[in-house]
């Protein structure tokens, strides 16, 4: 923990296919890196949408570190709308008061250990600089991004069939 009392609270979403072996891998050496880092296989993390990270902050994760496969990736795309989706994600923290630096894309592979401890503590001493999440500002955030995504989904079903919207 942190001198000041605070220790930050960290997910990271791993991809299946190369970051996760990369963490696994880690532990199974018996690298440490705080138990404040909660690692999570999922098969891509372009599978969340905006609001997803939004309300994960909003409900107290301080950083959030995408460990993906890059140009690498299984899923044709996936990481090209992955980085499309943080950039918009990060435009719309940054104008409604949340700092950027809460949420790190990274390219890892199955074999990286170095690159994945150093991507964690790196997150970490960020975060423990700027310290905790505002779960207000992310929470009000996250409704106003859920409310365009559903005005978007009413939008689409609404729109005659062939039209594009």
């Amino acid at each position: 923990m942190d001198p000041n009392g605070f220790n930050p609270t960290i997910l990271v979403l791993a991809t299946e296919a190369c970051a996760y072996p990369g963490a696994d891998a880690a532990g199974k050496a018996h690298l440490e890196y705080g138990a404040n880092v909660y690692v999570f296989r999922v098969p891509s993390p372009v599978l969340f949408p905006e609001d997803f990270y939004l309300r994960t902050y909003a409900r107290g994760i301080d950083g959030i570190l995408l460990a993906a496969c890059g140009s690498d990736c299984p899923y044709r795309g996936a990481y090209d709308r992955l980085a499309a989706r943080i950039d918009r994600l990060t435009g719309r923290m940054k104008a409604g008061g949340l700092e950027i630096a809460r949420i790190r894309l990274t390219a890892i592979c199955t074999v990286c250990i170095a690159a994945f401890l150093k991507e964690v503590r790196q997150l970490d001493e960020k975060l423990r600089g700027i310290g905790p999440v505002n779960r207000q500002i992310a929470s009000a955030l996250q409704i106003a991004v859920r409310r365009e995504m559903q005005e978007a989904a009413a939008a689409r079903h609404n729109a005659p069939a062939g039209a594009s919207v």
